[in-house]
């Protein structure tokens, strides 16, 4: 059985299927963030309840706290954290990069990211960690946290300041321990704003990273007792030219699936879109293709849909759910789809978040007693906000699906 069927198309927009051996994930698919083996305020029954197909891990915490070793000890990610279906593992690229920006845009970048750090929204470097502070203090004595080579990235830990090291083959060893079910090539991941030189020399190094990623995988595939598919990621910035000359590098190499990567995506939603359609004539049909941080806003998946993108992560739904942002299917007044339930406007509201949504919190609890538990700084409120947040985004793509396979998708999409 091959690893991706495609069942279906509407113009761009595809249905399709995984098949892994900890169970098939149908296509177009949101997938839960668990950062570090668990999805923040939640545990593996509520995930299986909400129905999340897959989750995410992430290499770089892991690797850090409790480490890769102790986890191929247990068995693999799937039995340390109690979860039967599908996970995916990032290689750390996008971490490292929050570490440290290069030199021809660091200065723009310091400032852009103080702003939005100030908001629990967005693709946020350093994953909204202030501790990891990515300015070059040089002159107080003290060295940035990170420094790429073309070998592979040093780097510095957040939690205790040692230093660690990764390269193409360590990030691939790294995630066969971990035992994640798809992983992901090492890329050096672009800023939104990077120059044309950097940009293609992150764009060469990541080409070459994929290539030694490739022979390191091959080597070992089955740690676990079963086989482990690896993604490749385009890079290029918001470049045409080196976008498109990425897309053909990776999309030519010996790839399970293909992910459009760098921070533009999903962050930047003009250049997300242009980005898609710059790569769209390259990305082979019968594999799958993954845009890497999308989700901020669930609308921002129906766009990437249209593009023919297939999986979706983003950390947004379950961050926003703890700062009280719900996701709704009405607008707010700067034309998200979401409602901030700390207003006082909902303290004596006592019908459910949405009246059609079938998720637990909607179904057992109202606007005002959520807001009270907010108020009241209970942990609880963090928990059913973000059940919500992710059974939208969960059941968005189920509904965008069925619209898909009733060639529908254009007037879904124009509904919502």
């Amino acid at each position: 059985m091959p690893f991706f069927n495609l069942q279906h198309t509407d113009n761009r927009a595809r249905a399709g299927v995984l098949h892994t051996a900890h169970g098939d994930i149908a296509t177009p698919c949101f997938m839960p963030v668990g950062t570090q083996a668990t999805v923040k305020t939640l545990d593996s029954l509520d995930l299986e309840n909400l129905n999340a197909p897959i989750i995410l891990g992430n290499t770089y915490h892991l690797h850090l706290r409790p480490g890769e070793d102790l986890i191929d000890t247990a068995g693999g990610l799937h039995k340390f954290m109690n979860w039967k279906r599908p996970i995916l593992t990032d290689s750390g690229g996008f971490q490292v990069f929050s570490l440290g920006l290069q030199k021809d845009t660091k200065l723009s970048f310091r400032t852009e990211r103080s702003e939005r750090e100030k908001s629990p929204s967005g693709k946020q470097y350093n994953n909204g960690d202030p501790s990891l502070d990515a300015r070059d203090d040089s002159k107080n004595g003290n060295e940035k946290l990170v420094k790429i080579d073309d070998d592979g990235v040093t780097f510095r830990s957040h939690i205790d300041g040692s230093t660690h090291r990764f390269t193409p083959e360590s990030a691939i060893e790294t995630q066969h321990k971990l035992g994640a079910d798809i992983i992901m090539a090492f890329d050096e991941c672009t800023p939104d704003r990077a120059s044309p030189g950097y940009a293609r020399q992150a764009m060469e190094r990541t080409h070459l990273w994929a290539e030694r990623c490739i022979t390191e995988h091959k080597k070992e595939t089955n740690r676990h007792g079963y086989p482990q598919f690896l993604f490749g990621i385009i890079q290029g910035a918001n470049h045409q030219d080196l976008r498109e000359e990425s897309a053909k590098f990776i999309c030519a190499q010996d790839f399970d699936g293909i992910a459009v990567g760098g921070e533009s995506i999903g962050y930047n939603m003009e250049a997300t879109d242009e980005i898609l359609k710059w790569v769209h004539p390259y990305l082979p049909t019968n594999k799958p293709h993954y845009a890497m941080g999308m989700g901020l806003d669930p609308a921002d998946l129906l766009v990437a849909v249209e593009n023919g993108i297939d999986m979706f992560d983003c950390v947004a739904p379950t961050r926003l759910a703890r700062h009280g942002m719900i996701f709704t299917k009405t607008k707010d007044k700067s034309g998200k789809h979401r409602m901030n339930i700390k207003n006082s406007s909902f303290a004596t509201d006592f019908s459910p978040i949405e009246l059609d949504c079938t998720c637990h919190t909607c179904q057992n609890y109202t606007r005002a007693y959520i807001h009270h538990l907010f108020a009241a700084e209970e942990m609880t409120a963090m928990r059913l906000t973000s059940i919500h947040n992710l059974h939208f985004m969960v059941d968005l793509m189920k509904q965008t699906r069925e619209a898909i396979l009733n060639n529908n998708f254009a007037e879904f999409k124009k509904n919502f």
